[in-house]
């Protein structure tokens, strides 16, 4: 699965920063590992640590970095090879990413990795770029799961299969992958960008490769390419939990350790591309409703210190809502959205500005208005405060992903690419140091005319050309770095059902149900979830568009900040998420409480809030309109609707949608506040870090005499159990469609069969990943497919549940994939679940329940929902029981009592013509 980008208003946008996007929240209790070191297995030395993550080597040339935290009963293992596409040659673009998919297929020792992580409930995946590729799991911490973790790594690091079979099915469903790829305007143009930017250099080529390569590998070249990067001098294992250092650094060398040293010596690639002579241009013409623009700069590799200048340089220009851009540009309408990204950091790579722009306005004239704006920049400095704003969010970035060991795989990796894992700490020091002066020398000698990418190639007498000069060596770097020293302890939870219920206090604040989980965590963090109930279904009729514009605009503004100041605010409180769901700290709860609570009573509602939410709401609405996935769920939600036009909860077409946004008032947004906002029901939840007596206070001073004007009564929810039909839809010029079917079903949590369907669902392809019937049959076997699965709902009050399924494929592929699907449904109801399958499930579905609970935000959001259900966690400890005592008879009784093939109605989009090629060969 390649890396590089998130979705963000339909256009795919890179991550910038190394880290920045790939923080969570959380704690670890980092433990000191001096007292290892004379007790090591023999041949393992520690090389160095920094706080408080140990590295040792071991003969054979394999870096082993330990993470204790006793604070989650989890443990993650991460392996970073130091090989990403940018290693590939002539002929094998994507190779590298193919590879990793390969790398599930099995071992003569493993031959089935899946169904292990299926039956030990692990997490698990890879991941590949420009630079590295790694994989990981995350799973419950047990001494059998990180022995076998260990084991299977190092185990597949050497042996694995590579076999002609499995890519003659892997390779088309890396190809779906693609093709996915393929329907996103944002992720085409970012490959178009890339190869237009370099000449030379394998930066050009995306990581996902080109069609014919992927199509074309020989197996030959695969495996000749596994067996020189893949080797323990070419890898860093992290280990990073709950777990004993010296039973690991034992199975580490037991696993890993009898690996011999590869007598092979790595190639060494000496492209360096050429300094770029002139502004270069390109268009891309496909299908699609976003227009957007580009403008890429040439920049140092990572290591240079004008890198993390001109990424200083992009957030200041982009962030909304500070940023110059999204000042200039996005607030007065010229634009719907402004964004950065970056790619390569290993070597030279680009810093990437751009703009989303509404269909049927001037591109041209955006991006004219961003030049103007980038030029602009260059004469005027970044401020000292746009400066400490970067730093802080910076700063909060990394407390954030050193906090949790869970989130730490992938931003390691990075880290590990460049040279030395320690480089992530030096990092982040640096990027303290900076200075405005050294981000407008960075800005001034990249952002020029002929170093940037936009248009067409243009002659020139006298070329503004960027010499890029090469960055040191990573022991230059390193050479006066100087680690902190590590701090901050919490405690080892048990996040059995039984012990959040004895932990928690419940009391009743106001018309607020409150439940209180205090628990030490590292770094005091502490997470909230706020719920609001208000309004029933008349007073609600014909609100459902103001009422969730009126919530997007929560935090645009009070009588007392503007929307820069609250964001501010929470940055300042080291507030990571939204209004109603968010982490912060113990030191920062009342405030941040205080901050919540007047946000959503006083929020003002500015008018150029308003309208910029409006125009990207209609940019993104018409953005979906030919996009297969969109029009399935629309046309799904119609035909399974049973409220009338106008319900709170009924589904509207697009153009609906359009005429909906288009038609709502400042005006009304405001008088729904006025008339809604309030606490007429609600709960809230904090678990982590706190004083209790203090916080009820906080939480009294905040929320307690805010009542709403509008009482709750909850809406009853209604089935509907329509004639099953089968419908098409054309989506020309879309390399991928879509399939579903559904059924509805009269299904309650607490019904009998609930456990036993939930399981069913489970194994048949809701829950037992590439391991379910259907990843197996369509995925694994015939390589139909990048994803296919099934749904199962039930309703928490009322009997409104349902049972769907899903996929993707090639539009050629998809009526293979349809009769894949029936026959494997037919299979599963004729010939029933095995007790094999039932065990995995069991097994894997447990274990992923007691992580979910080692999760605070989990937690907090899990007690909103058993207060306003008037639940404890007793009520889960049933659930799990009722799961562990389920036998295969009735899994398979419950399955053929309520899922009736003949009942589903099946959606599919797709392009027509396509469709009726012959099939792509294999």
């Amino acid at each position: 699965m390649p890396t590089h980008s998130v979705r963000q208003s339909g256009i795919s946008v890179s991550l910038k920063p190394v880290l920045r996007a790939l923080v969570l929240g959380g704690a670890i209790l980092f433990t000191a590992p001096a007292a290892f070191s004379d007790t090591l297995p023999k041949g393992i030395t520690q090389v160095t640590s920094v706080e408080g993550i140990t590295e040792y080597r071991l003969p054979n040339g394999l870096r082993v970095l330990l993470m204790p935290d006793a604070t989650k009963p989890t443990v993650t293992v991460n392996v970073t090879y130091l090989v990403g596409s940018r290693q590939e040659n002539y002929g094998e673009t994507g190779m590298a990413h193919l590879l990793e998919h390969m790398m599930f297929k099995g071992t003569p020792k493993n031959p089935k990795i899946t169904e292990e992580f299926n039956k030990r409930g692990m997490r698990m995946n890879g991941t590949t770029s420009l630079d590295r590729t790694n994989y990981y799991e995350l799973f419950q911490a047990d001494d059998s799961n990180l022995e076998w973790a260990l084991s299977m790594e190092a185990d597949r690091m050497v042996n694995s299969n590579i076999a002609r079979k499995d890519l003659d099915t892997e390779m088309t469903v890396v190809r779906n992958e693609y093709e996915r790829g393929e329907n996103s305007p944002g992720s085409v143009l970012m490959k178009r960008m890339q190869s237009v930017a370099y000449d030379w250099h394998n930066y050009g080529n995306s990581t996902i490769g080109n069609r014919s390569d992927i199509e074309n590998v020989k197996i030959e070249n695969l495996q000749a390419f596994y067996h020189q990067y893949y080797q323990p001098d070419n890898a860093v294992l992290l280990v990073a939990g709950k777990f004993d250092q010296t039973k690991v650094l034992q199975w580490i060398n037991n696993s890993f350790g009898k690996i011999p040293k590869p007598k092979r010596s790595l190639p060494v690639f000496w492209t360096v591309e050429p300094t770029q002579d002139g502004e270069r241009s390109f268009m891309v013409r496909r299908a699609g409703d976003i227009q957007i623009v580009m403008i890429a700069y040439k920049v140092p590799a990572n290591l240079h210190t004008d890198r993390d200048a001109m990424s200083f340089a992009s957030d200041i220009l982009t962030n909304a809502p500070h940023g110059r851009l999204h000042k200039q540009l996005v607030e007065t309408g010229k634009v719907v959205q402004v964004f950065a990204t970056e790619v390569g950091r290993v070597e030279p790579g680009l810093v990437i500005i751009g703009a989303a722009v509404k269909k049927g306005d001037s591109v041209d004239a955006a991006k004219d208005a961003l030049l103007a704006g980038i030029e602009d920049f260059k004469n005027n400095p970044p401020s000292k405060e746009e400066i400490d704003r970067v730093k802080r969010d910076n700063a909060n970035s990394f407390e954030k992903m050193l906090n949790n060991h869970e989130s730490i795989g992938i931003s390691m990796s990075e880290y590990i690419a460049m040279g030395d894992w320690r480089y992530l700490f030096k990092d982040r020091d640096d990027a303290d140091k900076m200075t405005s002066e050294e981000v407008a020398a960075a800005v001034k000698h990249y952002m020029v005319r002929d170093n940037r990418t936009v248009g067409m190639f243009i002659p020139e007498d006298k070329p503004q050309r960027a010499e890029v000069p090469a960055a040191p060596g990573i022991a230059e770097v390193m050479k006066d770095f100087k680690p902190k020293a590590a701090k901050l302890e919490g405690e080892a939870f048990d996040p059995a059902p039984a012990n959040i219920d004895k932990r928690t206090e419940i009391s009743q604040i106001g018309n607020l149900q409150v439940a209180l989980l205090p628990k030490k965590n590292r770094g005091e963090t502490v997470n909230v979830s706020i719920s609001l109930h208000w309004g029933d279904e008349k007073s609600l009729f014909g609100k459902s568009t103001v009422s969730g514009m009126a919530s997007s605009l929560l935090a645009a503004g009070t009588s007392k900040y503007s929307r820069a100041d609250i964001d501010d605010q929470m940055s300042k409180l080291k507030m990571s998420g939204g209004l109603f769901s968010y982490q912060t700290t113990k030191e920062n709860l009342a405030a941040s409480l205080a901050l919540v609570a007047h946000v959503m009573r006083d929020a003002t509602y500015p008018e150029s809030e308003f309208t910029q939410l409006r125009d990207q709401t209609l940019v993104g609405l018409e953005a979906s309109r030919n996009e297969p996935g969109a029009i399935v769920g629309r046309e799904m939600a119609q035909y399974f609707n049973v409220y009338p036009q106008g319900d709170f909860r009924a589904p509207k077409t697009l153009d609906q949608s359009l005429a909906d946004v288009r038609s709502v008032k400042l005006d009304d947004i405001k008088a729904f506040h006025n008339d809604f906002y309030g606490v007429s029901k609600g709960e809230l939840s904090i678990v982590g870090d706190m004083d209790v007596t203090a916080t009820k206070a906080a939480i009294n001073s905040a929320f307690g005499d805010w009542a709403s004007k509008a009482p709750y009564t909850r809406m009853v929810s209604q089935r509907a159990d329509p004639a099953p039909v089968r419908k098409t839809f054309n989506t020309p010029d879309k390399e991928s469609g879509v399939y579903a079917s559904a059924m509805t079903l009269s299904l309650r949590e607490d019904d009998e069969a609930f456990a036993a369907l939930r399981v069913a669902n489970y194994i048949f392809g809701g829950g037992a990943g590439l391991n379910s019937r259907l990843m197996e049959r369509i995925r694994q076997k015939e390589g139909l497919s990048y994803g296919v699965g099934s749904n199962l709902s039930a309703g928490e009050i009322d009997p409104v549940g349902s049972f769907s399924i899903s996929g993707t494929a090639a539009p050629q592929n998809l009526a293979r994939v349809e009769v894949a699907i029936k026959e494997e449904l037919a299979r599963a109801l004729k010939d029933g679940f095995t007790a094999d399958e039932l065990a995995k499930a069991k097994s894997g579905l447990l274990q992923q329940r007691v992580q979910s609970r080692t999760n605070d935000g989990s937690v907090a959001g899990g007690w909103n929902s058993n207060l306003f259900l008037k639940r404890s966690w007793a009520w889960s400890q049933a659930m799990d029981n009722k799961i562990k005592a389920l036998t295969v008879e009735q899994v398979n009784e419950a399955f053929r009592r309520y899922i009736d093939p003949a009942k589903m109605s099946v959606f599919i989009a797709y392009d027509e013509a396509k469709a009726k090629a012959a099939a792509p060969t294999k």
